[in-house]
């Protein structure tokens, strides 16, 4: 059965239409991930990996807190960071306890042992965690990821600024 000329341009546009949202859907993916040199953010997270001091020298508490990774909140608004997670390729784990960030800051998580600020938070480890290749991963309190980080590898840059 052959559609009368008055339809076609109605099919025609019809299928073109079809063909442009399957086109529009392919893309969203690929749009709604953050893949760049630095690492891989979630979707609509204000909270993301920002600097990493790794592979101190030394072996005292102060070269243990000059390793660090810096968690920045890009976003206008304070978040809770309560039972967020920050951990490395080998599973060491840091748990955030009751922490607000305020909206456009950062907090420091140092390996060694000192006192927590709004600033600097610290792990209370006695040994380095962050190797010279390693993968810091952030998650949210639902264990969803939120931001990885990896240096050391071949086209990576330990330089991981913002």
């Amino acid at each position: 059965m052959s559609a009368s000329p008055a339809t076609r341009p109605r099919r025609l546009l019809a299928a073109a239409l079809a063909a442009g949202a399957l086109v529009g859907a392919a893309a969203v993916p690929a749009a709604a991930h953050d893949d760049d040199r630095h690492g891989h953010r979630g979707r609509h997270s204000s909270i993301v990996i920002g600097d990493i001091q790794h592979d101190s020298r030394g072996r005292d508490n102060r070269a243990l807190n000059r390793e660090w990774v810096e968690v920045k909140n890009t976003g206008r608004n304070a978040v809770n960071l309560r039972g967020f997670t920050l951990t490395d390729r080998q599973g060491n784990r840091y748990r955030f306890d009751h922490l607000y960030l305020d909206g456009r800051s950062s907090v420091k998580v140092h390996t060694g042992n000192g006192h927590d600020t709004h600033r600097d938070v610290y792990q209370d480890r006695h040994h380095k965690i962050w190797d010279e290749r390693d993968t810091a991963t952030l998650r949210d309190n639902r264990g969803n990821v939120i931001d990885t980080e990896s240096w050391g590898r071949r086209g990576h840059h330990d330089d991981h600024r913002r």
